[in-house]
């Protein structure tokens, strides 16, 4: 790339001038074909998919500033297994669907009214985000104490490892996001349902446990359901070491919550680690809103890698990982990806009309980042001007507050 462009996309990215990306408008890349306009390239010949390729022009080559080997950091959950049950479906995307999400694993579930996700408990705690209806949570912890919970659109829920709990649909149609603080979900010894240990238990130890005939346990479903189809039950909990309430609960409502006050004007986002939801010790988040063709700011994470679901519309992201090695990720709703640890990134809407929203999740109790250019900002201007080599005045005037999602101007 030509001098003058670097400094281009330099000075905007820290809030100067200019364009974000060096935009290719000679060539084959909006028509699917790898030929950048400028002697470089040819067309596909053999066998490929020619609506990937559109959806994807960066894997093609469109920006030049690529380099080096990066792994692949992005999943569709289109390409998921769907798992169709009675009364709702399942897909995820675990650990050997995405190899570089090694913290994270996640799902998108779906219950009908009714609709019961089985009892059960993990040995990872698990995180979850209505975006469609309603849900009735309901969980059990070591103490004894319980809570039951009706969550809403924009409503989330943390259940601790081990805790106990289950959920079921309340509205005609529920879906949800799904996320697990370890990437290998699938593993042996991860989940654990109700229906499945009783029925692997002695029906002689079952009377003895809980009191009853052994003939009680003759009709429990084996292999388990998974989902199954349910009435909305409208009995109340009584007992017991009492509700979980407080910094106890485990349930985070969208409402009591206001958005974040966002620097650079770019949109919206929410914030939802232990200081505003303080049970969620191990995974924090945050719900991002971004204008079109606006960016999120040049950054990185300095205590966790950052996995994240696309919800709606469709946006960019190039991943510098260190040694001369980026690579650009075009994404869509419903794709997920993960930027690994302290690797340094933007996101971009590539829209001209309609907004980005993304989930961010990272295994942590908090959410941090460090702004590329507030660092600059706050270093020794004659320092920043002799390593970027660029005019010292310039220098002196990057901004020194964060813009985190920078307006598109």
């Amino acid at each position: 790339m030509r001098a003058p462009q670097v400094s281009s996309i330099f000075l905007a990215v820290c809030g100067v001038s200019g364009s974000v990306i060096e935009r290719q408008s000679k060539g084959g890349f909006g028509d699917g074909q790898p030929i950048d306009g400028n002697g470089k390239g040819a067309p596909l010949s053999g066998g490929t998919n020619h609506e990937l390729d559109l959806q994807n022009p960066d894997n093609l080559g469109q920006q030049s500033t690529d380099s080096g080997v990066v792994p692949n950091l992005k999943w569709s959950f289109s390409d998921s297994k769907t798992r169709i049950l009675r009364g709702g479906w399942v897909r995820e995307q675990v650990v050997t669907d995405l190899p570089t999400s090694r913290e994270i694993a996640s799902a998108q579930q779906h219950l009908t009214k009714g609709s019961i996700r089985e009892l059960h408990w993990h040995r990872v705690a698990e995180w979850g985000y209505v975006y469609a209806g309603s849900i009735l949570v309901s969980g059990v912890d070591q103490n004894g104490q319980y809570q039951v919970a009706k969550l809403e659109e924009g409503d989330i829920w943390y259940f601790p490892k081990g805790f106990a709990h289950t959920v079921q649909g309340l509205e005609d149609e529920n879906e949800f996001l799904l996320i697990f603080d370890d990437g290998d979900f699938d593993a042996v010894g991860t989940t654990f349902n109700v229906d499945d240990w009783i029925t692997h238990t002695p029906k002689a130890i079952l009377a003895k446990n809980f009191g009853l005939p052994e003939s009680v346990f003759e009709s429990v479903p084996s292999p388990n359901p998974y989902i199954t189809n349910g009435t909305i039950d409208a009995h109340n909990v009584t007992g017991g070491n009492g509700e979980l309430t407080g910094n106890a609960s485990f349930a985070y409502y969208a409402k009591d919550h206001p958005l974040e006050d966002v620097p650079g004007g770019g949109g919206t986002l929410r914030i939802v680690d232990s200081k505003t939801f303080p049970i969620a010790t191990t995974i924090a988040a945050t719900v991002v809103t971004l204008q079109p063709g606006g960016l999120r700011e040049l950054h990185w994470h300095p205590n966790a890698e950052e996995w994240l679901y696309f919800h709606k519309g469709q946006g960019r992201a190039t991943v510098f990982i260190g040694n001369a090695a980026a690579r650009t990720f075009d994404f869509r709703a419903g794709d997920t990806g993960v930027f690994p640890d302290n690797s340094g990134h933007y996101i971009e809407n590539t829209s001209e009309t309609d907004d980005l929203v993304w989930i961010e999740i990272y295994k942590s109790d908090r959410v941090e980042d460090i702004s590329l250019t507030q660092w600059l900002a706050l270093t020794p201007a004659g320092i920043v001007a002799t390593t970027l080599k660029i005019p010292v005045d310039v220098a002196e005037n990057l901004k020194k507050e964060k813009q985190i999602l920078i307006k598109n101007s």
